[in-house]
């Protein structure tokens, strides 16, 4: 009904007229709605008051207009099932609170609420829990940082794990709160494998290794309690001893670095000494075994001589003997300058110089001493040309008298 009806605010009498102004009647405005509304769908007016009662009317009105919104609702309720999964994200349906399946990314209908429902689980976000520090190192939380190694020291560390999820079903139904438990856990391995090492281990050579073997440590467990978490990163923030004992700790530290700085120079000096000291040794032990290998043989050679001469000398006695004694003035006199004979019968000693002579031979230019008779008698003219050296001869012709006086010996 329109602004434009000539019965809007007045009183109809039947003739269009509208005597005076003032609110409708509403009981006319629901008749001549139900009126037109007839005329819309087929229906018969009734003109003045031969039609059907409008209570009637409205009902049927009313109980069309239900089911209408009955489907209406129908369709949205089932509309209402539809759902995305985007591609970083894996969809789980629950059946009146149980597990049904898993959806992959795209856009998904299940059954509506409440027969079934959803959970959107983002597994390949990663996801970072703190321990030891929230937001910034300065942050700490005590609490969780200090901890106790196995020489009794206590140290801070703080550390950062990063986790993804690799199975959203166990994510979701085997732990109520997985988060809480991945950071129970990183605390319970940290503290375990500090609890095994020394201080100078867990805050020097031994971080890397703590935070692998920290990472293994926590899958274990976490796979243990089926949490469907993949720890894929440890990382040490910070590792230092509390501040109540830095000052006294950089101190130890230094002493420390100062033992290792003499043992190294220690070492040094022992590397340098010590194989002196080997070579040394190895050089005197091979020249005394050289030594002892020398008179070894020297001996035994001795001993054959000495056997040789004795069956000779078992030969022939007097020949023997006189040989030996040539022998031995012959070194005795290899070993002199100067020699002085005795001649027999006669009282006049002769001096032969042969430290003179044997220089006189070694220069090729032979010359005789002037000390000596013989070259105070001859002209210094007639010098005679000499073929062989001077003591060789001197040696020669004291053998022959040697010889000589040795045959008239044998003769007597």
């Amino acid at each position: 009904m329109s602004l434009n009806d000539p019965q809007w605010g007045g009183r109809g009498n039947g003739d269009g007229k509208r005597p005076n102004q003032g609110p409708p009647d509403l009981d006319d405005l629901w008749r001549d709605f139900n009126r037109r509304l007839q005329g819309l769908i087929g229906g018969k007016s009734g003109g003045g008051g031969g039609g059907r009662p409008p209570v009637d009317f409205s009902r049927r009105f009313l109980g069309g207009g239900v089911g209408v919104l009955l489907v209406l609702g129908l369709l949205v309720w089932l509309g209402s099932g539809f759902y995305i999964v985007d591609a970083s994200q894996r969809g789980v349906v629950l059946r009146f609170g149980k597990f049904k399946e898993t959806t992959e990314s795209g856009l998904r209908w299940r059954l509506p609420y409440p027969i079934e429902s959803h959970e959107l689980v983002n597994v390949s976000g990663v996801r970072t829990i703190e321990v030891g520090y929230r937001g910034t190192e300065r942050n700490k939380v005590l609490k969780e940082a200090l901890m106790l190694t196995d020489d009794e020291n206590i140290i801070n560390i703080q550390f950062a794990v990063q986790y993804i999820l690799k199975d959203p079903v166990d994510y979701v139904f085997n732990n109520r709160h997985p988060d809480e438990s991945v950071m129970q856990v990183a605390e319970t391995a940290i503290r375990q494998i500090v609890g095994k090492n020394r201080m100078d281990f867990v805050l020097y050579e031994g971080r890397e290794q703590i935070a692998v073997d920290a990472a293994k440590l926590m899958q274990e467990v976490l796979d243990r309690y089926q949490t469907g978490i993949l720890i894929s990163k440890v990382t040490m923030q910070n590792a230092q001893p509390p501040e109540q004992v830095q000052a006294a700790f950089d101190d130890a530290v230094k002493a420390g670095q100062d033992r290792e700085r003499q043992k190294n120079e220690g070492q040094a000096y022992a590397n340098d000494v010590i194989p002196k000291a080997q070579g040394t040794a190895s050089r005197l032990m091979q020249e005394a075994d050289g030594y002892r290998q020398r008179i070894v043989a020297t001996a035994e050679g001795d001993a054959s001589r000495f056997k040789q001469i004795n069956t000779e000398y078992a030969k022939a006695p007097e020949v023997t003997r006189t040989r030996m004694y040539l022998e031995t003035m012959q070194q005795i006199y290899s070993n002199t300058s100067k020699v002085v004979i005795d001649a027999k019968g006669q009282g006049n000693l002769l001096y032969l110089p042969l430290d003179k002579l044997m220089q006189v031979s070694g220069t090729g230019t032979p010359a005789a001493a002037p000390d000596t008779p013989a070259a105070a008698a001859r002209p210094a003219t007639a010098a005679p040309a000499v073929s062989e050296p001077a003591p060789a001869q001197l040696d020669r012709e004291t053998r022959s008298r040697d010889s000589l006086r040795s045959r008239d010996r044998e003769v007597r």
